[in-house]
């Protein structure tokens, strides 16, 4: 499977273009990318065009590695995508009772779009179908209530259009969301794609957890595209909307699961050799919760999703992902002692040594080799302090009973916190509300994490994991026909 031509790439906007053009750094993990003497003129300068058998091939190695990203507004549409043959695709809705959601959802599709409505089992049936007849959608009415994973198989086995768009009932769909999204399958190894979800502003949405969600909600992933893969920024993307190639889904979704079945599909998809994509640049708008109880229930109930997922994807789920040289930077600051500083600072000045030496001959390699010795150690502490608040918040409530340590280290772990994602913006919530809606975030989060833990007897999902990749500079090596060498640092 080949891109084709016409297919555009745009380096991502963290990829730095080093030596005249000879070498990209960027992707992650980190990697080096040696252009050859046939590579170099394929980029024109931070994008590329495929014309030809060997633009193809560096336009997928850099999709791949992460370095760049479709051009979407410049891809040529999929086949089928014009409608000559018939709509490309089928519109997959599971529904349980909110009529009301799913007729400002059904008001706003194309018309003459297929749509199948999922009636998960209502409690009310009659009101959903007869939203669904006044909008000439298909109801599919189950007799047992499945969950969300459930009725979307059920929905996707009546498909037989090439693409299926999954979109919840509480989710508005901007009229440029799904054209924008189906350009991506110009790509022939994607299977799945979403838009970023924002907040929907309803007259509920004013108050301070509906501005918290607009800021922070857990559905939310950014303004930066991404290639959706495990142990990356963006690991998983939300079955709030997501477009899929049929014929890539299989089985679909993992029914027995109620919730994270989002998650493991993405994960199976990428064990599968497929791609998965975010595209921030178009979005869907959710209609999140903002009572304190239902909001609080549902961040516990997303937290319940870790054990099953430990399951079936143990290499996947941990809580901190971190390289061996910054795990001990984390546990030298968490020690707290005189040679904390001087210990952290020493294990940072080796990492930066080591990338300088992978980073040799790419101009200012001292430089690169700083930054990216900065990013990985704010990283860590990052993560070391999402441990304290978040994950293991039951320990560290039973640390600070017992050690001034433990103290000093969680309140400075909450500031920072709420320091570094308040000066992103937070919809007009002052520090202290949106302080209390970040901690109340995590005190949800961790608690179902820690129910599924228990209930699973295991601590898979709880324990942090050190890999040997990362930052480490182990040193992968590749050529090919367009004469790029790669180099993971």
């Amino acid at each position: 499977m080949t891109l084709p031509r016409g297919f555009e790439v745009t380096l991502d906007r963290s990829t730095r273009v080093l030596d005249g053009g000879r070498v990209l750094l960027g992707g992650n993990p980190v990697r080096l990318v040696r252009l050859g003497a046939r590579a170099r003129p394929l980029l024109s300068g931070r994008t590329l065009r495929v014309r030809d058998a060997a633009g193809a091939v560096l336009a997928d190695r850099l999709l791949e590695t992460g370095l760049a990203h479709p051009a979407v507004h410049a891809l040529p549409s999929p086949p089928g995508s014009d409608g000559t043959a018939g709509p490309p695709c089928t519109y997959v809705i599971p529904v349980r009772d909110r009529p009301r959601e799913l007729g400002r959802l059904l008001a706003g599709l194309p018309d003459g779009s297929p749509v199948i409505v999922v009636d998960d089992a209502s409690r009310s049936p009659g009101p959903v179908a007869a939203v669904a007849a006044a909008h000439g959608a298909r109801l599919l009415p189950l007799p047992a209530n499945v969950g969300p994973a459930g009725a979307r198989n059920a929905g996707l086995r009546l498909v037989t259009t090439p693409y299926a768009v999954f979109v919840d009932s509480d989710v508005v769909l901007p009229s440029d969301t799904v054209p924008t999204l189906l350009r991506h399958f110009a790509d022939p190894r994607l299977a799945l794609v979403a838009p970023r979800i924002t907040g929907l502003v309803t007259p509920g949405s004013a108050g301070w957890l509906g501005r918290y969600e607009r800021t922070r909600s857990s559905l939310d992933l950014g303004r930066e595209p991404a290639l959706v893969r495990p142990g990356t920024p963006v690991s998983w993307v939300p079955s709030a909307c997501v477009v899929a190639r049929v014929d890539a889904l299989a089985d679909g979704f993992d029914a027995r699961l109620r919730v994270g079945e989002d998650v493991d599909l993405c994960w199976r998809l990428a064990r599968g050799g497929l791609r998965v994509r975010y595209e921030p640049a178009v979005e869907a708008a959710h209609d999140h919760r903002v009572t304190l109880r239902d909001w609080f229930l549902r961040k516990a109930q997303y937290g319940t999703g870790a054990h099953p997922l430990a399951e079936r994807h143990p290499r996947n789920v941990a809580p901190a992902v971190l390289a061996p040289w910054s795990a001990a930077l984390v546990l030298a600051l968490a020690a707290q002692r005189r040679w904390s500083l001087p210990v952290a600072a020493g294990l940072s000045a080796v990492a930066a040594v080591r990338i300088g030496h992978t980073l040799r001959g790419t101009g200012q390699p001292v430089r690169h080799a700083a930054r990216l010795t900065g990013a990985g150690a704010v990283s860590a502490v990052a993560q070391g302090s999402a441990l304290l608040t978040r994950h293991w918040w039951p320990l560290t409530v039973l640390g600070c009973l017992a050690s001034s340590r433990v103290r000093r280290a969680t309140a400075v772990a909450a500031v920072l916190d709420v320091a570094l994602e308040h000066r992103h913006g937070t919809a007009g919530l002052d520090p202290v509300r949106y302080g209390i809606a970040r901690r109340l975030d995590d005190l949800a989060y961790g608690s179902g994490v820690w129910l599924s833990a228990l209930r699973g007897r295991s601590t898979a999902a709880l324990r942090p994991r050190v890999v040997l990749a990362g930052n480490s500079l182990r040193r992968r090596s590749a050529r090919g026909a367009t004469g790029t060498g790669t180099t993971r640092v």
